[in-house]
């Protein structure tokens, strides 16, 4: 072996929330684990800043970060909890109403930034003697072997594992060079993303209103704006982005009607494309993939990032079972326990969300007046109601071992 020889048991392209967790979650228990990642997180920033990408963090993802050290890290960061959340569709006028308080839950969730949930992860890889930070690196070829998977980095370096996971996002790098194929659609359609200023508090709840064009969101923060998600059709989303900040402003209060009184100050705009994509496979022998690399999601629901935790805390889980079962941790002995754990969840979920901004788009006046209808009647039916709460914040007992009470 040289110098530019690395050799660790555990290989984690991507740094982001996903790919941090499972570094972390993989500590501790014998093996060496790289953790390969273009750029450092963000470590500071302007006070009162929020940035534009933010998480709905559910129960479940809570869980799973308190267990890795993370979540009094993120707390001192900065949290916005919900603790109800308003959902109404503009054209049949139905409406629903979750709140936390009929679980008996403190709240639904924390909105939290991306990059506060990274940097706390991310501080606690740099205190882990078993995790090595190759950073900044980029990923070259990679060769899937019969033992180990390589990876040729840009610098000329070379490392292998007995395991290459894929936490690199919805453009995934490595999915690509393993020739992983993913299926889905493009949604024609980009969510605008920016921080408002309201003239009304709002309440610590999230509000969604359901238009023809897509949903938008209202989501807390804890200074007393709201990070709005606007999903639009493309051409539409070009116009939004170059207008004035009045008359921008003006299109939003429209579109979610007032329901927070006027609106102040508009922070930065920004936007991105929004696509349903599903990986045909998400391991091979000695490689996996999570998070976005896997599936990639709408976000009328939020549960993108819920996802990928899951996601990390399923493999962890089957490496673990592996190892105690002195099991190879590549083989697909272990790597096929994790993709029967969370493929059919993660397709029945963009499933539902597909579904969800269908149904919501339909501008058919006998489609919207029977979803209208459906809203009103699963908010009289508290045991239907209260599934859904519980579905949404992670609460079932089928969830991995880092995810449960």
């Amino acid at each position: 072996m040289t110098d530019k020889d690395l050799r660790f048991d555990l290989i984690v392209v991507g740094g982001g929330m996903v790919g941090a967790a499972l570094a972390r979650a993989c500590a501790g228990k014998g093996w060496q684990i790289a953790v390969i990642e273009i750029r450092e997180p963000q470590r500071t920033w302007p006070a009162g800043e929020v940035n534009l990408r933010v998480s709905a963090l559910n129960r479940a993802s809570e869980r799973i970060l308190t267990r890795l050290g993370a979540w009094e890290r993120i707390q001192g960061l900065g949290v916005s909890p919900y603790r109800d959340m308003h959902v109404w569709d503009a054209v049949g006028g139905g409406s629903i109403h979750f709140d936390s308080a009929d679980l008996g839950q403190p709240d639904l969730g924390h909105i939290v930034e991306n990059r506060v949930t990274q940097l706390a992860l991310w501080d606690l890889l740099e205190q882990t003697a078993d995790v090595t930070l190759l950073c900044p690196a980029g990923v070259g070829e990679i060769a899937l072997g019969q033992d180990a998977t390589v990876v040729h980095l840009r610098d000329g370096r070379r490392a292998s594992a007995r395991l290459l996971v894929g936490a690199d996002g919805r453009d995934s790098l490595v999915r690509d060079r393993v020739g992983i194929a993913s299926h889905g659609w493009a949604y024609d359609q980009q969510a605008i993303v920016a921080n408002v200023e309201v003239e009304r508090w709002h309440q610590e709840t999230a509000w969604q209103r359901f238009l023809p064009t897509g949903p938008l969101a209202f989501l807390p923060l804890r200074d007393g704006r709201c990070a709005v998600v606007w999903s639009v059709a493309e051409p539409r989303a070009g116009e939004l982005l170059q207008l004035e900040e009045p008359e921008f402003r003006s299109a939003l209060e429209d579109a979610y009607e007032h329901r927070l009184g006027a609106i102040g100050r508009i922070g930065l705009r920004a936007a991105f494309p929004l696509r349903l994509q599903h990986a045909e496979h998400y391991v091979l022998p000695r490689l996996a993939l999570i998070g976005d690399a896997a599936h990639a999601i709408h976000p009328l629901a939020g549960q993108g990032v819920n996802l990928g935790l899951l996601d990390a805390a399923a493999l962890a889980a089957a490496l673990d079972e592996a190892r105690e079962r002195d099991r190879d941790i590549g083989g697909l002995w272990a790597l096929r326990r994790y993709e029967r754990a969370r493929r059919g969840e993660n397709m029945l979920m963009l499933a539902a969300m597909d579904g969800f901004k269908r149904l919501f788009g339909n501008r058919t006046l006998p489609v919207a007046a029977a979803r209208s209808a459906g809203l009103v009647a699963v908010d009289r039916m508290p045991p239907l109601k209260h599934l859904f709460m519980r579905q949404a914040l992670g609460l079932g007992t089928d969830v991995p071992p880092l995810a449960r009470p």
